[in-house]
């Protein structure tokens, strides 16, 4: 026989719970509904964000330029080093060589102390302490002994320096590495903010730089306030001129890329002046100039509270300089850098 029960109806607490969590979904699909508008920057706030990387990159590449030069420098110190402690030890082994004769000529007709061969393959270091040693020896021989020992403890005092640089050798890379890394990660992080715009809104950001450009060739052009170039510096703003259009490359020193302080150094070199590699280096190399309105054409100029950036001054408040990634060697104003004016240098 068939049951008529009646089936068992939900309790209000889960017809509750349900009603809760369904209620829940819309309100989170309707919130992401509205979020998603939003989520995607405008072309001014991606281009204000990449801004600010470049910049943060710049500030990296100079340190990464200073940990490339100090690199560098130590690798040709240990190179000096190594190949001096080489020459020594030739030397060394010839002053050997010789006292060795003596010895062996004085040991052959009974002239000499046996110990004296003790010291030739040992090299006690206090051998000429023992007064009854010296007391065989003639004076061509205590000065050959005295020879030696200048000679082993230079030999020894240049191997610990050697030591020590290539233990600073090794953290400096260790920097450069870091540095680099640094400098591709804010790159990377630029190009993807890049990435998110349209084609449309990409080619008007290349119309503003055009126009940029453009607008300060023009200020240029028409002149300044600013004595001309003249001498090295005139030959340096030359040569960076020649350089216009030439893209931006961190770690650069041309001829065919440049960063801000490789464009500078470069210049400079092909007017036969050889100014250091970074740019807050470079601003402690000749006289400082704290007002614009005496800098003069090929001066350098710095910008930002860290000196990260530099240039040289163009004339009519105008850089010549190497800007940032994703653009080239060009004129630009100096209200327009994204940083303060610090002080220019004449070199």
């Amino acid at each position: 026989m068939a049951s008529h029960r009646r089936p068992k109806q939900p309790s209000r607490a889960r017809v509750t719970v349900l009603t809760t969590a369904a209620a829940a979904a819309v309100v989170l699909s309707s919130q992401a509904a509205n979020a998603a508008p939003s989520e995607k920057p405008g072309k001014d706030e991606v281009k204000a964000k990449v801004d600010k990387l470049y910049e943060e990159a710049e500030q990296a590449t100079e340190k990464y330029n200073g940990a490339k030069e100090k690199q560098e420098k130590l690798q040709k110190e240990i190179s000096t080093i190594q190949d001096n402690v080489a020459r020594g030890q030739e030397e060394l082994n010839e002053l050997r060589d010789g006292l060795g004769s003596m010895a062996s000529a004085q040991y052959r007709s009974g002239g000499i102390d046996p110990s004296l061969q003790l010291f030739l393959s040992a090299d006690p270091d206090n051998y000429l302490d023992k007064a009854s040693t010296l007391d065989q020896l003639s004076g061509q021989q205590v000065e050959a002994l005295k020879k030696i020992q200048v000679k082993q403890r230079d030999l020894a005092q240049q191997r610990s320096e050697a030591a020590e640089k290539l233990k600073d050798l090794s953290a400096t890379r260790t920097e450069l590495g870091k540095k680099k890394k640094e400098v591709q990660g804010k790159l990377s992080s630029a190009q993807k903010l890049l990435n998110t715009l349209t084609a449309q809104e990409k080619a008007a950001l290349q119309q503003e730089e055009q126009r940029a450009n453009r607008t300060s060739e023009r200020q240029v052009l028409s002149g300044g306030n600013s004595a001309p170039a003249s001498g090295r510096a005139g030959e340096a703003f030359a040569a960076a001129q020649s350089k216009i259009g030439t893209p931006y490359v961190y770690g650069a020193t041309g001829p065919s890329s440049f960063d801000c302080s490789g464009l500078t150094s470069w210049a400079y070199a092909q007017a036969g002046v050889g100014i250091p590699r970074t740019s807050q280096a470079q601003a402690n190399y000749g006289t400082r100039i704290s007002s614009v309105s005496q800098l003069q054409v090929g001066d350098l100029v710095f910008f930002f509270n860290d000196l990260h950036h530099v240039g040289l001054y163009a004339g009519n408040n105008q850089v010549l300089h190497a800007p940032r990634t994703g653009t080239n060697v060009r004129y630009e104003s100096m209200s327009t850098i994204g940083g303060p004016f610090m002080f220019g240098v004449r070199v």
